[in-house]
Protein backbone atom coordinates (compact mmCIF):
# COMPACT_ATOMS: atom_id res chain seq x y z
CA UNK A 1 0.00 0.00 0.00
CA UNK A 2 0.95 3.64 -0.52
CA UNK A 3 0.48 6.84 1.51
CA UNK A 4 1.66 10.46 1.10
CA UNK A 5 1.93 13.08 3.85
CA UNK A 6 2.82 16.79 3.47
CA UNK A 7 5.46 18.49 5.57
CA UNK A 8 7.85 21.44 5.24
CA UNK A 9 11.54 22.22 5.54
CA UNK A 10 13.34 25.47 6.35
CA UNK A 11 16.10 26.63 4.01
CA UNK A 12 17.70 29.82 5.27
CA UNK A 13 14.72 31.66 6.73
CA UNK A 14 12.26 30.51 4.07
CA UNK A 15 10.34 27.25 3.96
CA UNK A 16 9.54 24.77 1.20
CA UNK A 17 6.85 22.10 1.04
CA UNK A 18 8.19 18.52 1.10
CA UNK A 19 6.13 15.39 0.52
CA UNK A 20 6.81 12.15 2.40
CA UNK A 21 5.53 9.04 0.63
CA UNK A 22 5.68 5.48 1.96
CA UNK A 23 5.19 2.22 0.12
CA UNK A 24 4.97 -1.23 1.71
CA UNK A 25 5.47 -4.24 -0.55
CA UNK A 26 6.65 -7.86 -0.35
CA UNK A 27 10.40 -8.28 -0.29
CA UNK A 28 13.43 -8.40 1.94
CA UNK A 29 12.44 -6.89 5.32
CA UNK A 30 13.96 -3.39 5.59
CA UNK A 31 13.13 0.28 5.82
CA UNK A 32 14.82 2.42 3.16
CA UNK A 33 14.81 6.23 3.17
CA UNK A 34 15.69 8.08 -0.02
CA UNK A 35 15.57 11.68 -1.25
CA UNK A 36 18.89 13.57 -0.68
CA UNK A 37 18.94 13.15 3.10
CA UNK A 38 21.20 14.49 5.82
CA UNK A 39 22.47 12.10 8.48
CA UNK A 40 19.86 13.10 11.09
CA UNK A 41 17.08 12.29 8.60
CA UNK A 42 18.62 8.92 7.77
CA UNK A 43 18.68 8.15 11.49
CA UNK A 44 14.96 8.89 11.77
CA UNK A 45 14.03 5.37 10.60
CA UNK A 46 15.31 3.93 13.90
CA UNK A 47 13.46 6.56 15.92
CA UNK A 48 10.28 6.00 13.92
CA UNK A 49 10.50 2.21 14.14
CA UNK A 50 10.94 2.26 17.94
CA UNK A 51 8.39 5.06 18.49
CA UNK A 52 5.73 3.13 16.54
CA UNK A 53 6.48 -0.08 18.45
CA UNK A 54 6.19 1.67 21.81
CA UNK A 55 2.93 3.28 20.64
CA UNK A 56 1.41 -0.13 19.91
CA UNK A 57 2.10 -0.46 16.19
CA UNK A 58 4.24 -3.36 14.95
CA UNK A 59 5.80 -3.01 11.53
CA UNK A 60 5.26 -5.95 9.15
CA UNK A 61 8.11 -8.10 7.91
CA UNK A 62 8.06 -6.45 4.51
CA UNK A 63 9.99 -3.95 2.45
CA UNK A 64 9.18 -0.37 3.46
CA UNK A 65 10.36 2.39 1.10
CA UNK A 66 10.08 6.02 2.14
CA UNK A 67 10.77 8.82 -0.32
CA UNK A 68 11.08 12.51 0.49
CA UNK A 69 10.62 14.72 -2.54
CA UNK A 70 11.55 16.92 -4.32
CA UNK A 71 14.88 15.13 -4.36
CA UNK A 72 16.70 18.27 -5.48
CA UNK A 73 16.39 19.78 -1.95
CA UNK A 74 18.67 18.47 0.78
CA UNK A 75 16.53 17.31 3.72
CA UNK A 76 17.94 18.09 7.16
CA UNK A 77 16.56 18.39 10.66
CA UNK A 78 14.51 16.08 12.85
CA UNK A 79 11.06 17.41 11.94
CA UNK A 80 10.47 14.63 9.40
CA UNK A 81 9.96 11.97 12.10
CA UNK A 82 6.22 12.56 12.51
CA UNK A 83 5.29 12.68 8.80
CA UNK A 84 7.41 9.57 8.16
CA UNK A 85 5.62 7.71 10.96
CA UNK A 86 2.18 8.79 9.70
CA UNK A 87 2.97 7.85 6.11
CA UNK A 88 4.02 4.38 7.28
CA UNK A 89 0.82 3.97 9.33
CA UNK A 90 -1.21 5.16 6.35
CA UNK A 91 0.49 2.61 4.09
CA UNK A 92 -0.31 -0.06 6.69
CA UNK A 93 -4.00 0.87 6.54
CA UNK A 94 -4.05 2.21 10.12
CA UNK A 95 -5.36 5.59 8.93
CA UNK A 96 -8.44 6.44 6.89
CA UNK A 97 -7.98 6.16 3.15
CA UNK A 98 -9.25 9.70 2.56
CA UNK A 99 -6.91 12.13 0.87
CA UNK A 100 -4.57 14.02 3.21
CA UNK A 101 -3.64 16.72 0.70
CA UNK A 102 -5.18 19.38 2.96
CA UNK A 103 -3.10 18.35 6.00
CA UNK A 104 0.59 18.89 6.77
CA UNK A 105 2.58 17.99 9.85
CA UNK A 106 6.01 18.35 11.43
CA UNK A 107 7.64 17.05 14.59
CA UNK A 108 10.47 15.04 16.10
CA UNK A 109 9.70 11.74 17.83
CA UNK A 110 11.12 10.34 21.01
CA UNK A 111 11.46 6.57 21.40
CA UNK A 112 8.26 6.54 23.48
CA UNK A 113 6.20 8.12 20.71
CA UNK A 114 6.10 11.60 22.23
CA UNK A 115 6.30 14.53 19.79
CA UNK A 116 9.14 16.94 20.50
CA UNK A 117 9.36 20.62 19.43
CA UNK A 118 11.34 21.73 16.39
CA UNK A 119 12.80 25.00 15.16
CA UNK A 120 11.37 27.11 12.36
CA UNK A 121 7.67 26.34 12.83
CA UNK A 122 6.60 29.91 11.97
CA UNK A 123 8.05 29.97 8.41
CA UNK A 124 6.86 26.38 7.90
CA UNK A 125 3.25 27.25 8.73
CA UNK A 126 3.46 30.33 6.50
CA UNK A 127 4.62 28.26 3.52
CA UNK A 128 1.99 25.57 4.18
CA UNK A 129 -0.76 28.19 4.30
CA UNK A 130 0.49 29.87 1.12
CA UNK A 131 0.41 26.47 -0.60
CA UNK A 132 -3.33 26.24 0.12
CA UNK A 133 -3.11 23.51 2.77
CA UNK A 134 -5.81 24.10 5.38
CA UNK A 135 -4.54 22.26 8.48
CA UNK A 136 -1.12 21.73 10.05
CA UNK A 137 -0.23 19.47 12.98
CA UNK A 138 2.71 20.67 15.09
CA UNK A 139 4.27 19.69 18.42
CA UNK A 140 2.21 21.03 21.31
CA UNK A 141 5.17 23.12 22.50
CA UNK A 142 5.20 24.90 19.13
CA UNK A 143 1.44 25.52 18.98
CA UNK A 144 1.50 29.12 20.24
CA UNK A 145 4.12 29.99 17.65
CA UNK A 146 2.16 28.25 14.88
CA UNK A 147 -1.01 30.15 15.78
CA UNK A 148 0.68 33.44 15.06
CA UNK A 149 -0.16 32.70 11.41
CA UNK A 150 -3.78 33.52 10.47
CA UNK A 151 -5.74 31.70 7.79
CA UNK A 152 -4.82 28.12 8.70
CA UNK A 153 -5.97 25.65 11.36
CA UNK A 154 -3.07 24.59 13.59
CA UNK A 155 -3.30 21.62 15.94
CA UNK A 156 -0.86 20.77 18.71
CA UNK A 157 -0.21 17.10 19.46
CA UNK A 158 1.89 15.59 22.24
CA UNK A 159 2.23 12.00 20.93
CA UNK A 160 1.50 9.66 18.02
CA UNK A 161 -1.81 8.45 19.45
CA UNK A 162 -3.27 11.99 19.42
CA UNK A 163 -2.33 12.43 15.76
CA UNK A 164 -3.86 9.07 14.83
CA UNK A 165 -7.04 9.93 16.74
CA UNK A 166 -7.37 13.27 14.94
CA UNK A 167 -6.75 11.78 11.48
CA UNK A 168 -9.15 8.90 12.17
CA UNK A 169 -12.01 10.61 14.01
CA UNK A 170 -11.35 14.35 13.85
CA UNK A 171 -11.00 14.38 17.64
CA UNK A 172 -8.88 17.36 18.68
CA UNK A 173 -6.23 16.91 21.40
CA UNK A 174 -6.97 18.58 24.72
CA UNK A 175 -5.48 22.06 25.12
CA UNK A 176 -4.41 24.07 28.12
CA UNK A 177 -5.40 27.72 28.24
CA UNK A 178 -2.32 29.92 28.29
CA UNK A 179 -1.84 33.65 28.19
CA UNK A 180 0.61 35.02 25.64
CA UNK A 181 3.75 36.48 27.16
CA UNK A 182 4.19 40.10 26.19
CA UNK A 183 7.55 41.65 25.52
CA UNK A 184 8.77 44.12 28.09
CA UNK A 185 7.92 47.67 27.10
CA UNK A 186 10.70 49.26 29.13
CA UNK A 187 14.37 48.92 28.27
CA UNK A 188 15.55 50.92 31.28
CA UNK A 189 17.57 53.36 29.12
CA UNK A 190 16.31 56.80 28.09
CA UNK A 191 18.05 59.82 26.59
CA UNK A 192 16.89 61.86 29.58
CA UNK A 193 19.60 59.99 31.50
CA UNK A 194 22.37 61.35 29.22
CA UNK A 195 24.04 64.52 30.50
CA UNK A 196 26.06 66.58 28.03
CA UNK A 197 27.10 64.97 24.71
CA UNK A 198 24.74 67.18 22.70
CA UNK A 199 26.56 66.45 19.45
CA UNK A 200 26.21 62.70 19.93
CA UNK A 201 22.54 63.04 20.85
CA UNK A 202 22.00 64.98 17.63
CA UNK A 203 23.99 62.41 15.61
CA UNK A 204 21.93 59.56 17.10
CA UNK A 205 18.70 61.23 16.04
CA UNK A 206 19.99 61.73 12.49
CA UNK A 207 21.27 58.15 12.30
CA UNK A 208 17.96 56.63 13.38
CA UNK A 209 15.85 59.02 11.28
CA UNK A 210 17.57 57.93 8.06
CA UNK A 211 18.76 54.49 9.22
CA UNK A 212 22.41 55.49 8.83
CA UNK A 213 25.36 53.52 10.21
CA UNK A 214 26.91 55.25 13.21
CA UNK A 215 30.33 55.21 14.92
CA UNK A 216 31.32 56.76 18.26
CA UNK A 217 34.97 57.11 19.20
CA UNK A 218 36.24 58.47 22.49
CA UNK A 219 37.81 57.73 25.88
CA UNK A 220 36.45 55.32 28.49
CA UNK A 221 33.57 56.67 30.57
CA UNK A 222 32.34 59.16 27.97
CA UNK A 223 28.97 57.41 27.77
CA UNK A 224 29.28 55.67 24.39
CA UNK A 225 27.79 52.36 25.51
CA UNK A 226 25.00 54.00 27.47
CA UNK A 227 24.05 56.19 24.51
CA UNK A 228 23.95 53.14 22.23
CA UNK A 229 21.64 51.35 24.66
CA UNK A 230 19.29 54.35 24.56
CA UNK A 231 18.84 54.04 20.78
CA UNK A 232 16.06 51.38 20.98
CA UNK A 233 13.95 53.89 22.89
CA UNK A 234 13.74 56.19 19.84
CA UNK A 235 13.20 53.51 17.19
CA UNK A 236 9.74 53.48 15.56
CA UNK A 237 7.40 50.52 15.84
CA UNK A 238 7.62 47.76 13.24
CA UNK A 239 4.86 47.15 10.73
CA UNK A 240 3.06 43.78 10.77
CA UNK A 241 5.07 42.59 7.76
CA UNK A 242 8.30 43.51 9.56
CA UNK A 243 7.19 41.69 12.72
CA UNK A 244 6.54 38.50 10.77
CA UNK A 245 9.82 38.91 8.89
CA UNK A 246 11.85 39.27 12.09
CA UNK A 247 9.90 36.59 13.95
CA UNK A 248 10.67 34.10 11.17
CA UNK A 249 14.40 34.62 11.75
CA UNK A 250 14.04 34.11 15.49
CA UNK A 251 11.88 31.03 14.92
CA UNK A 252 14.57 29.42 12.75
CA UNK A 253 17.09 30.09 15.53
CA UNK A 254 14.76 28.64 18.19
CA UNK A 255 14.44 32.00 19.96
CA UNK A 256 10.66 32.29 19.87
CA UNK A 257 9.83 30.81 23.25
CA UNK A 258 6.59 29.03 24.12
CA UNK A 259 3.49 31.26 24.32
CA UNK A 260 5.37 34.29 22.98
CA UNK A 261 3.79 36.78 20.61
CA UNK A 262 5.30 38.00 17.38
CA UNK A 263 8.37 40.10 18.07
CA UNK A 264 7.06 43.64 18.39
CA UNK A 265 10.14 45.67 19.30
CA UNK A 266 12.94 46.28 16.84
CA UNK A 267 15.90 44.02 17.71
CA UNK A 268 18.94 45.37 19.52
CA UNK A 269 21.80 42.87 19.31
CA UNK A 270 24.98 43.42 21.28
CA UNK A 271 27.38 40.50 20.65
CA UNK A 272 30.60 40.17 22.64
CA UNK A 273 33.83 40.93 20.80
CA UNK A 274 34.92 37.28 21.06
CA UNK A 275 32.16 36.21 18.64
CA UNK A 276 33.24 34.06 15.70
CA UNK A 277 32.73 34.88 12.05
CA UNK A 278 29.99 32.25 11.75
CA UNK A 279 28.32 33.57 14.90
CA UNK A 280 28.15 37.05 13.40
CA UNK A 281 27.14 36.25 9.83
CA UNK A 282 25.55 32.82 10.25
CA UNK A 283 26.67 29.48 8.93
CA UNK A 284 27.10 25.82 9.78
CA UNK A 285 26.56 22.72 7.69
CA UNK A 286 22.85 23.51 7.87
CA UNK A 287 23.21 27.31 7.75
CA UNK A 288 21.38 29.32 10.40
CA UNK A 289 21.21 33.10 10.79
CA UNK A 290 23.88 34.95 12.77
CA UNK A 291 23.79 38.13 14.83
CA UNK A 292 23.56 40.46 11.84
CA UNK A 293 20.38 38.71 10.71
CA UNK A 294 19.00 38.65 14.26
CA UNK A 295 19.47 42.45 14.14
CA UNK A 296 17.35 42.69 10.96
CA UNK A 297 15.09 45.77 11.03
CA UNK A 298 16.88 46.90 14.18
CA UNK A 299 20.31 47.71 15.57
CA UNK A 300 23.56 45.76 15.64
CA UNK A 301 25.75 47.30 18.35
CA UNK A 302 29.44 46.43 18.30
CA UNK A 303 31.08 47.75 21.45
CA UNK A 304 34.89 47.97 21.52
CA UNK A 305 35.00 47.60 17.74
CA UNK A 306 38.81 47.11 17.38
CA UNK A 307 38.69 44.21 19.86
CA UNK A 308 36.71 42.09 17.40
CA UNK A 309 38.76 39.84 15.14
CA UNK A 310 39.59 41.84 12.05
CA UNK A 311 38.36 39.21 9.60
CA UNK A 312 35.09 39.07 11.55
CA UNK A 313 34.21 42.76 11.27
CA UNK A 314 35.47 42.98 7.70
CA UNK A 315 32.76 40.50 6.73
CA UNK A 316 30.26 43.25 7.55
CA UNK A 317 31.18 45.15 4.38
CA UNK A 318 28.91 43.31 1.96
CA UNK A 319 25.84 43.04 4.25
CA UNK A 320 26.08 46.76 5.07
CA UNK A 321 25.79 47.54 1.37
CA UNK A 322 23.43 44.85 0.09
CA UNK A 323 21.33 44.29 3.25
CA UNK A 324 21.55 40.52 2.80
CA UNK A 325 23.97 37.72 3.73
CA UNK A 326 24.64 34.96 1.22
CA UNK A 327 26.19 31.75 2.50
CA UNK A 328 27.26 29.12 0.00
CA UNK A 329 27.49 25.43 0.81
CA UNK A 330 27.90 22.35 -1.35
CA UNK A 331 24.16 21.70 -1.00
CA UNK A 332 23.25 25.18 -2.24
CA UNK A 333 23.10 28.87 -1.40
CA UNK A 334 21.27 30.39 1.58
CA UNK A 335 20.30 34.03 1.87
CA UNK A 336 19.60 35.71 5.21
CA UNK A 337 18.14 39.23 5.51
CA UNK A 338 20.49 41.77 7.12
CA UNK A 339 18.86 45.19 6.92
CA UNK A 340 20.20 46.72 10.13
CA UNK A 341 21.78 49.88 11.51
CA UNK A 342 25.36 49.33 12.56
CA UNK A 343 26.14 51.24 15.75
CA UNK A 344 29.76 50.90 16.84
CA UNK A 345 31.79 52.32 19.70
CA UNK A 346 35.54 52.29 20.21
CA UNK A 347 38.43 53.82 22.07
CA UNK A 348 41.07 55.64 19.98
CA UNK A 349 43.95 53.62 21.44
CA UNK A 350 44.76 50.83 23.89
CA UNK A 351 44.60 53.07 26.95
CA UNK A 352 41.70 55.00 25.46
CA UNK A 353 42.87 58.60 25.96
CA UNK A 354 44.44 59.60 22.64
CA UNK A 355 44.69 62.44 21.52
CA UNK A 356 44.94 63.74 25.10
CA UNK A 357 48.73 63.50 25.28
CA UNK A 358 48.71 64.36 28.99
CA UNK A 359 46.84 61.14 29.76
CA UNK A 360 47.62 58.84 26.82
CA UNK A 361 50.36 56.31 27.65
CA UNK A 362 50.52 54.66 24.21
CA UNK A 363 53.36 54.91 21.74
CA UNK A 364 52.80 56.23 18.24
CA UNK A 365 53.26 52.78 16.74
CA UNK A 366 50.75 51.16 19.13
CA UNK A 367 48.16 53.85 18.38
CA UNK A 368 48.55 53.26 14.65
CA UNK A 369 48.36 49.52 15.15
CA UNK A 370 45.21 49.81 17.26
CA UNK A 371 43.40 52.10 14.82
CA UNK A 372 44.45 49.96 11.84
CA UNK A 373 42.25 47.15 13.18
CA UNK A 374 39.36 49.10 11.64
CA UNK A 375 40.01 49.36 7.91
CA UNK A 376 39.26 52.34 5.70
CA UNK A 377 36.82 50.34 3.51
CA UNK A 378 34.75 49.62 6.62
CA UNK A 379 34.92 53.27 7.71
CA UNK A 380 33.71 54.31 4.25
CA UNK A 381 30.53 52.31 4.88
CA UNK A 382 29.78 54.21 8.10
CA UNK A 383 27.66 57.28 7.39
CA UNK A 384 28.10 59.18 10.66
CA UNK A 385 31.18 59.27 12.91
CA UNK A 386 31.37 61.40 16.05
CA UNK A 387 33.89 61.92 18.81
CA UNK A 388 32.66 61.35 22.35
CA UNK A 389 34.32 64.01 24.46
CA UNK A 390 34.80 63.41 28.19
CA UNK A 391 31.85 64.69 30.23
CA UNK A 392 32.75 67.61 32.48
CA UNK A 393 31.83 67.80 36.15
CA UNK A 394 29.37 70.64 35.53
CA UNK A 395 27.63 68.68 32.76
CA UNK A 396 27.42 65.63 34.98
CA UNK A 397 25.98 67.41 38.03
CA UNK A 398 23.98 70.37 36.72
CA UNK A 399 20.24 70.13 37.45
CA UNK A 400 19.19 70.87 33.84
CA UNK A 401 16.47 68.55 32.54
CA UNK A 402 17.50 66.55 29.48
CA UNK A 403 15.16 65.85 26.57
CA UNK A 404 13.61 62.41 26.91
CA UNK A 405 13.43 59.63 24.31
CA UNK A 406 9.69 60.06 23.72
CA UNK A 407 10.21 63.58 22.37
CA UNK A 408 13.07 62.51 20.13
CA UNK A 409 11.07 59.52 18.90
CA UNK A 410 8.22 61.77 17.75
CA UNK A 411 10.63 63.71 15.54
CA UNK A 412 12.14 60.48 14.21
CA UNK A 413 8.70 59.17 13.21
CA UNK A 414 7.88 62.50 11.55
CA UNK A 415 11.10 62.39 9.50
CA UNK A 416 10.49 58.78 8.50
CA UNK A 417 6.99 59.75 7.32
CA UNK A 418 8.58 62.30 4.97
CA UNK A 419 10.82 59.56 3.53
CA UNK A 420 7.90 57.15 3.18
CA UNK A 421 6.00 59.69 1.09
CA UNK A 422 9.07 60.49 -1.02
CA UNK A 423 9.87 56.86 -1.81
CA UNK A 424 6.25 55.74 -2.25
CA UNK A 425 6.00 53.16 -5.04
CA UNK A 426 9.68 52.18 -4.83
CA UNK A 427 11.66 49.57 -2.91
CA UNK A 428 13.49 52.33 -0.99
CA UNK A 429 12.43 52.85 2.62
CA UNK A 430 15.01 55.25 4.05
CA UNK A 431 17.50 57.84 2.82
CA UNK A 432 20.42 55.53 3.63
CA UNK A 433 19.11 53.08 1.01
CA UNK A 434 19.11 55.50 -1.94
CA UNK A 435 21.07 53.75 -4.72
CA UNK A 436 23.91 55.59 -6.47
CA UNK A 437 21.88 55.83 -9.67
CA UNK A 438 19.11 57.74 -7.85
CA UNK A 439 21.28 60.23 -5.95
CA UNK A 440 20.70 63.08 -8.40
CA UNK A 441 16.95 62.44 -8.33
CA UNK A 442 16.51 62.39 -4.54
CA UNK A 443 19.47 64.54 -3.45
CA UNK A 444 19.69 67.37 -6.03
CA UNK A 445 22.04 70.26 -5.29
CA UNK A 446 21.89 73.88 -6.38
CA UNK A 447 24.81 75.61 -8.08
CA UNK A 448 26.14 77.02 -4.80
CA UNK A 449 25.89 73.66 -3.03
CA UNK A 450 27.48 71.84 -5.97
CA UNK A 451 30.45 74.22 -5.95
CA UNK A 452 30.80 73.78 -2.19
CA UNK A 453 30.83 69.98 -2.46
CA UNK A 454 33.33 70.13 -5.32
CA UNK A 455 35.74 72.01 -3.08
CA UNK A 456 35.13 69.72 -0.11
CA UNK A 457 35.55 66.60 -2.26
CA UNK A 458 39.14 67.63 -2.99
CA UNK A 459 39.87 69.09 0.44
CA UNK A 460 38.64 66.06 2.42
CA UNK A 461 39.78 63.45 -0.14
CA UNK A 462 36.29 61.96 -0.34
CA UNK A 463 35.65 58.78 -2.30
CA UNK A 464 32.62 58.21 -4.50
CA UNK A 465 31.04 56.18 -1.69
CA UNK A 466 31.70 58.77 1.04
CA UNK A 467 30.45 61.56 -1.24
CA UNK A 468 27.17 59.73 -1.78
CA UNK A 469 26.84 58.93 1.92
CA UNK A 470 27.39 62.59 2.75
CA UNK A 471 24.54 63.56 0.43
CA UNK A 472 22.27 60.92 1.99
CA UNK A 473 22.98 62.21 5.50
CA UNK A 474 22.41 65.78 4.31
CA UNK A 475 19.08 64.65 2.82
CA UNK A 476 18.06 63.29 6.24
CA UNK A 477 19.12 66.50 8.00
CA UNK A 478 17.09 68.54 5.49
CA UNK A 479 14.07 66.29 6.11
CA UNK A 480 14.43 66.85 9.84
CA UNK A 481 14.37 70.61 9.20
CA UNK A 482 11.33 70.32 6.89
CA UNK A 483 13.42 71.52 3.97
CA UNK A 484 12.71 70.17 0.49
CA UNK A 485 16.06 71.48 -0.73
CA UNK A 486 19.46 70.36 0.56
CA UNK A 487 21.23 73.54 1.61
CA UNK A 488 24.84 74.33 2.42
CA UNK A 489 24.20 74.20 6.17
CA UNK A 490 22.90 70.64 5.83
CA UNK A 491 25.96 69.62 3.80
CA UNK A 492 28.28 71.25 6.32
CA UNK A 493 26.80 69.27 9.20
CA UNK A 494 26.93 66.03 7.19
CA UNK A 495 30.61 66.66 6.36
CA UNK A 496 31.32 67.27 10.04
CA UNK A 497 30.27 63.67 10.69
CA UNK A 498 32.78 62.49 8.08
CA UNK A 499 35.70 64.48 9.48
CA UNK A 500 36.21 62.43 12.61
CA UNK A 501 37.75 59.44 10.82
CA UNK A 502 40.19 61.82 9.12
CA UNK A 503 41.18 63.19 12.52
CA UNK A 504 42.13 59.79 13.92
CA UNK A 505 43.08 57.66 10.92
CA UNK A 506 44.84 60.17 8.70
CA UNK A 507 46.43 62.69 11.07
CA UNK A 508 50.12 62.41 11.63
CA UNK A 509 50.68 60.73 14.99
Amino acid sequence: MYKKINTAIVTGVESTIVCVEADISPGLPCMDLVGFLASEVKESKERVRTALKNSGYELPIKRITINLFPASIRKCGSGFDLPIAMSVLGALGKLPSENTEDIAMVGELSLTGSILPVRGVLPMVLSVRDKGIKTMIVPKENLSEARLVPGIDTIGASDISEVVAFLSTGLLPAEEETEPVSESEETGFDFSMINGQKIIRRACEIAVSGMHNFLMIGPPGAGKTMIAKCIPSILPDMTMDERIEVSKIYSVCGLLSENKKLIEKRPFRNPHHTISTAGLTGGGSNPRPGEISLAHRGVLFLDELPEFQKNTIEILRQPMEEKVVRIGRSAGMCSFPANFILVAAMNPCNCGYYPDLNRCRCSQSSIKKYLSKVSQPLLDRIDISVEAKPVTFNELTKPEKNEDSASIRKRVIKTMKVQKERFSGTDILFNSQIPAGKIEEYCPLGDKETKFMENMFETMNLTARTYHKTLKVARTIADMEDSEKIEKIHLTEALMYRGIDKRFWEDEI
